[in-house]
C-alpha cells in the first residue's frame, strides 16, 4: 500500500521536556490507524508535526513525500483537531464555500454536508448548532478538499449517539475510497471498532504498532468472571491475580496465569459457578504493554 505520511526517527523537545524520542510510524492509503497513549505521551506533538503546525527538530516528517509545510502536500490533507474555532455568524454553506476555495477540486458544500448527515442544516449558523452537530460540521470542513489523508484528534468529543454513528459511517466510506485516516482518541471501543492498526505511544516512543487483534494476542492477560464463595478481598493477594473487583455478585479477575488461578479457585471453592474466561480487550492489552515497558525502563 502507498505510504502517504511518515515520521522517521523524530525527536522533539520543549525546553527540558522531551515530547518525542526516536518516534517512527508510517500511514498507508486505505487504512485507519488509531493513535493511542496517555496524556503527555506525545500524540499532540506528533499530529502538530504532521499537519505543519510545528517544524521537525530532529529526524524526518513527510507528508506525501514532502515536508508538511509545503502547500502542495497540505492540499492532500484534511484535519479535525481537538480545539477548533470557527466564525459563529457564518452558515455551514458559507463556511464550506470558504474552505473549498482553497482546493483545486473540492466537494460542493452540499456533498460535504451529505457525507456527515447534515444536509438539512446548510443554512444554519454555526453558533446555532448543537455540540455534536458542530463536530460533524468540522468533519465536513475536513472532508471538503477531498483529502488523501484525514487527521482526527479526539473527533467524537461532544458527539451524541446519532453523531457518533454518522461519524463512523463517514470514516468507513473515506477508507473505502482509499483515504488514509489517523484517529487519535481516548475512546478505545471506537478505535477498536474502526482501526485497521493501532499505534501505542508512551514517553514519546512507539510502543506497539499492529492490528487490534494481534495486540490483544501479544499479552497473556485473561479475563475471568465467576460466582464464588470467596471474596475479592480473600483473592486480592493471590500471586495469580493481577486485578480483581466484585460487581453484581460476580468476581471479575485479570490474570496472566489463568490456568494456575483456575486450579486454585476450584481447589478452594467446590461451588464455583458461572465461570467465563476470555482474552483481554484492547484497553487491558494496551495497559499491560505500557506497564511492561514502564517496568523495564524503571529497572
Amino acid at each position: 500500500m502507498e505510504t502517504v505520511a511518515s515520521w522517521q526517527g523524530v525527536a522533539h523537545r520543549y525546553g527540558a521536556i522531551t515530547a518525542l524520542e526516536e518516534f517512527s510510524l508510517d500511514l498507508a492509503a486505505g487504512q485507519i490507524v488509531g493513535l493511542l497513549g496517555p496524556n503527555g505521551a506525545g500524540k499532540s506533538t506528533a499530529i502538530k508535526l504532521l499537519v505543519g503546525l510545528l517544524r521537525c527538530q530532529q529526524g524526518s516528517v513527510q507528508l506525501f513525500g514532502q515536508p508538511p509545510q509545503q502547500r502542495a502536500a497540505r492540499l492532500g490533507l484534511g484535519a479535525m483537531l481537538q480545539v477548533t474555532a470557527l466564525p459563529d455568524t457564518l452558515s455551514l454553506v458559507e463556511q464550506l464555500t470558504l474552505f473549498a476555495s482553497c482546493y483545486p477540486d473540492p466537494l460542493t458544500p452540499d456533498q460535504a454536508l451529505q457525507r456527515v448527515g447534515l444536509s438539512d442544516l446548510g443554512s444554519r449558523r454555526y453558533a446555532a448548532l448543537s455540540g455534536g452537530q458542530q463536530r460533524r460540521a468540522q468533519l465536513a470542513l475536513a472532508l471538503v478538499g477531498k483529502p488523501r489523508l484525514l487527521v482526527l484528534d479526539e473527533p467524537t468529543t461532544g458527539m451524541d449517539l446519532e453523531s457518533r454513528q454518522a461519524f463512523r459511517q463517514t470514516l468507513l466510506a473515506a477508507r473505502e475510497e482509499g483515504c488514509a485516516v489517523l484517529l487519535a482518541s481516548h475512546d478505545l471501543p471506537e478505535v477498536e471498532a474502526l482501526a485497521d492498526r493501532v499505534a501505542l505511544i508512551g514517553h514519546g516512543r512507539l510502543l506497539a504498532d499492529d492490528t487490534p487483534a494481534r495486540i490483544r494476542a501479544r499479552v497473556a492477560v485473561r479475563r475471568l468472571r465467576c460466582r464464588s464463595a470467596l471474596s475479592a478481598e480473600q483473592l486480592r493477594d493471590w500471586p495469580q491475580v493481577q486485578q480483581i473487583h466484585a460487581e453484581n455478585g460476580f468476581l471479575h479477575i485479570l490474570s496472566q496465569q489463568p490456568e494456575a488461578l483456575l486450579r486454585r479457585l476450584l481447589a478452594e471453592d467446590a461451588q464455583l459457578s458461572e465461570l467465563e474466561v476470555r482474552g483481554a480487550d484492547l484497553e487491558q492489552a494496551l495497559e499491560t504493554l505500557k506497564a511492561n515497558v514502564d517496568s523495564g525502563a524503571a529497572a
